[in-house]
């Protein structure tokens, strides 16, 4: 009666419908390196046992709600009351200016903003927060702030281990929810990084009306239409053509032979007519 200061021994778990299952049926929950390695922070905490009963919670859905904000992850557990129990873990959130350094330094590094950037988690991110002197993930109990309103005084408890289970899972559908509560969501960050490495603003937008090689590419390889030649200058006169000719220094009879030929080109274009 003393391990439960005072309280009867729990009864079994009332079963709920409509709880959180999580997905894995049998072995290991965790299924992406981010997840597991929150996981095996729990587990070299000393926490096993905890953490099995705690699995068996987390796959039958007795947890009823989970939400994750900045710094706390709040559980609702249905125990053996009536009254879900409430389950938080709180971790402390990295401030603005330690945020700040570390999106500078992923966005140094082209591969790990690339990563990022189509939403997986680079294997060695954890690096880059050790380097600014920063933990990703919690190394010590210390870290990690747990609470669970049933009267079991252990810390965790199995409402607690549950909590951490599918929280867990979580991490495996969306790591961000790992920085989002150390206190950047997806948004934020992916925002910061697209704007640190300038790929986002003017200088990098196309005009709206620009016109790209994509758009081109049925007509890339055809010679240009080029412009019709300028039509020749027609005249009506038949004897212009004497016209265009250098002066003829000859005369015949004192009257210029231009002018002696003109009746002739003007005789022959009526000819032609």
């Amino acid at each position: 009666m003393s391990e439960w200061r005072g309280f009867p021994r729990p009864g079994k778990p009332i079963r709920v419908e409509g709880g959180i299952k999580a997905r894995s049926k049998r072995g290991e929950i965790a299924q992406t390196w981010w997840s597991r390695r929150f996981i095996e922070v729990l587990e070299s905490f000393g926490m096993g046992g905890r953490l099995q009963r705690g699995k068996n919670y987390a796959r039958a859905g007795q947890v009823l709600n989970l939400t994750l904000s900045t710094s706390v992850v709040v559980g609702l557990v249905q125990g053996s009351r009536p009254e879900p129990y409430r389950a938080r873990i709180g971790i402390k959130a990295f401030s603005s200016a330690e945020w700040e350094q570390v999106e500078r330094a992923l966005a140094g590094q082209a591969l790990y903003a690339a990563k990022l950037l189509a939403g997986e988690m680079p294997t060695d991110v954890e690096e880059v927060f050790a380097e600014l002197g920063l933990e990703l993930f919690p190394t010590t109990m210390r870290e990690l702030t747990m609470d669970c309103s049933c009267p079991d005084w252990e810390i965790p408890c199995k409402h607690l281990a549950a909590t951490c289970y599918l929280l867990a899972e979580s991490f495996d559908a969306d790591p961000f929810q790992i920085l989002a509560w150390r206190g950047r969501s997806r948004e934020e960050l992916l925002d910061r990084l697209r704007a640190l490495r300038g790929t986002t603003g003017p200088a990098t937008q196309e005009p709206a009306d620009a016109e790209t090689l994509a758009d081109r590419l049925d007509t890339f390889w055809t010679a240009p239409e080029l412009p019709a030649p300028p039509a020749a200058p027609q005249s009506t006169a038949p004897d212009a053509l004497l016209d265009e000719l250098a002066p003829l220094d000859v005369h015949v009879g004192g009257v210029p032979a231009v002018d002696l030929l003109r009746p002739a080109y003007r005789a022959m274009s009526a000819r032609e007519r």
